[in-house]
């Protein structure tokens, strides 16, 4: 190969191009990590002055039992988004959520009061009762090769029509009180759900952070045919994501029918587009590849203080979905634009690659 320069500091010709584009494709995953960070420091910062102005505005809004409320009420929902967002990092979508959190709740309810099964073993059966709907979603997305958005807005129609088929449309009451304890019981001066969801905050992220499925999920969100050609069992892990997601809907379902000591049949309508946006607002790309489980807890929990402080300075309810709505709208275009800019960017880099590999 030809040297160039002198005797004692000649360096092949070609040689220091391909380093040049490692260097920049190391560049572009910085950004796109940088990214990452931004988008979730952009909505805790939205967290934190909304929490400031609302402070302000009502003194009620920082008392312990207004805090705790928030935390029992947007725990639920933060702990579905956590399983969103693992949908949406496949460039995924899971819009049966809310239904299966209510089938989940009244199932467990009937198992308790018509069944006479012990309280402990029905929440069991109704979180696992999630899981088999996740497996069905899974396996209509992964081996019928429906679209994620068509298999799971079925699932949406069958999980509320069997809800209320089940009930005859009538709430199921009549809980035993150590079950209530799971929505409203405190260990010391935490609430029970915030402890069930710094649980699954834990174990959610060791799985997108330590495990195959969470590397897996990222690899087959940003491109699924490069993942099939890598080795990765596509269809076997996007299963599992969905199963994941549908025993959290069960679990979170558990939790709010014990939060109002009741299996209601109209539980969790909307419930799957606040996931959603819980998780678009933390930084999840609707394109897939793009999702942490912190950035779902913060989605969620802005959700939850937007609504907690519009009830608090009595604004009108709808405005509340107004505002969420135009939330939703700004996160979903700066992850277009951020998007955009960073394929601009690999395109660049790719080509300057080609260059220089051709001018060796």
């Amino acid at each position: 190969m030809t040297r160039t320069g002198g005797a004692g500091g000649g360096r092949r010709v070609g040689e220091e191009s391909p380093p040049a584009g490692a260097r920049r494709a190391r560049g572009s995953v910085l950004r796109q990590r940088l990214g990452d960070l931004v988008s979730q420091a952009a909505a805790l910062a939205a967290l934190i002055v909304i929490a400031v102005v609302l402070s302000i505005l009502s003194p009620r809004f920082l008392s312990y039992l207004n805090l705790s409320e928030v935390v029992v009420e947007g725990a639920v929902t933060a702990i579905i988004a956590v399983g969103a967002t693992l949908v949406i990092v496949t460039a995924g979508v899971d819009l049966s959520v809310g239904s299966v959190a209510a089938l989940s709740g009244v199932l467990g309810a009937m198992l308790m009061v018509d069944a006479h099964l012990p309280w402990p073993l029905a929440t069991v059966a109704g979180v696992l009762l999630g899981g088999v709907a996740g497996l069905v979603n899974g396996a209509l997305v992964s081996w019928v090769r429906l679209a994620p958005f068509i298999a799971t807005l079925g699932m949406m129609g069958v999980a509320r029509g069997l809800t209320f088929m089940s009930t005859g449309a009538v709430a199921v009451y009549g809980l035993p009180p150590g079950f209530n304890a799971l929505g409203q019981g405190y260990l010391g001066p935490i609430p029970v759900p915030a402890i069930c969801l710094v649980g699954v905050i834990v174990v959610f992220a060791f799985i997108f952070t330590r495990t195959k499925l969470g590397r897996y999920a990222y690899a087959i969100g940003s491109n699924k045919d490069s993942a099939r050609l890598m080795g990765i069992p596509v269809g076997r892990y996007l299963v599992l994501v969905y199963v994941l997601q549908g025993l959290l809907a069960g679990f979170g379902g558990m939790i709010a029918t014990a939060r109002v000591s009741s299996g209601q049949p109209n539980f969790g309508t909307g419930l799957e587009l606040e996931a959603i946006a819980a998780a678009v607002i933390g930084g999840a790309s609707l394109f897939g590849g793009q999702g942490t489980v912190s950035g779902a807890i913060i989605g969620a929990f802005l959700i939850q203080v937007i609504r907690d402080g519009s009830v608090l300075l009595d604004v009108n309810i709808y405005l509340q979905d107004v505002i969420i709505g135009i939330v939703v709208w700004i996160a979903v275009a700066w992850d277009y634009f951020r998007r955009r800019r960073i394929t601009e960017r690999t395109r660049g880099i790719q080509q300057s690659v080609r260059q220089s590999v051709r001018a060796g």
